[in-house]
């Protein structure tokens, strides 16, 4: 898959979670949603673009969620 296509579906999964007024909770959804229906190969290859493009598109609750180890296990 396309690094285009999952910035741009990882930032709309972003969006959804956006309007939880709890940022802790916002987070956790962006995580647990990518930990749950990408595969670990998608996962690694979004936290390997944001390494090489960190002033990059990603909203920045995909930021916060990238940062915690779990989501890329």
């Amino acid at each position: 898959m396309s690094s285009e296509s999952l910035i741009k579906m990882a930032n709309q999964i972003a969006q959804y979670f956006a309007s939880e007024p709890d940022h802790t909770l916002a987070v956790n959804g962006v995580r647990q949603h990518m930990k749950s229906f990408w595969t670990p190969g998608m996962r690694r290859e979004l936290m390997a673009w944001q390494t090489t493009h960190p002033d990059a598109v990603l909203h920045p609750l995909v930021l916060a969620a990238l940062t915690e180890s779990q989501v890329s296990a």
